[in-house]
């Protein structure tokens, strides 16, 4: 099943971040290349792809796991847990509706005004 791993920075997070990084992206390579990874990211703290200096307030990842207690042990694993990075981390379990695959065509005169 797919779990989402919600995680809130303490404040002023950056250079722990910077720090533990190249342990955590590894976690998630493994992840990826298991097959078991959905999506996974840094929410910047401004509204910018690169934040810079400014840096992230948390993170999500959204994996597949055997259970909520697996998935809970693999969060509690993090590098970023150790290095003191998060300040709190939710783990639920999390059900895929979108996108469709293959893609649903829909027809601008079925669509949602402002939708499309």
């Amino acid at each position: 099943m797919l779990y989402a791993i919600v995680a809130e920075d303490i404040a002023n997070s950056l250079e722990k971040r910077r720090a533990a990084r190249p342990a955590h992206v590894d976690r998630l390579h493994l992840l990826q290349a298991q097959g078991r990874l959905l999506v996974a990211g840094p929410f910047p703290a401004v509204d910018a792809e690169d934040p810079g200096d400014a840096g992230h307030t948390g993170s999500l990842i959204v994996a597949e796991f055997a259970s909520l207690e697996e998935a809970e042990a693999w969060a509690a694993a993090d590098p970023y847990v150790s290095a003191g990075v998060y300040a709190r981390v939710t783990v639920k379990p999390f059900r895929k509706a979108f996108p469709v695959s293959p893609p649903v065509s829909v027809s601008p005169d079925t669509a949602l005004p402002g939708l499309l």
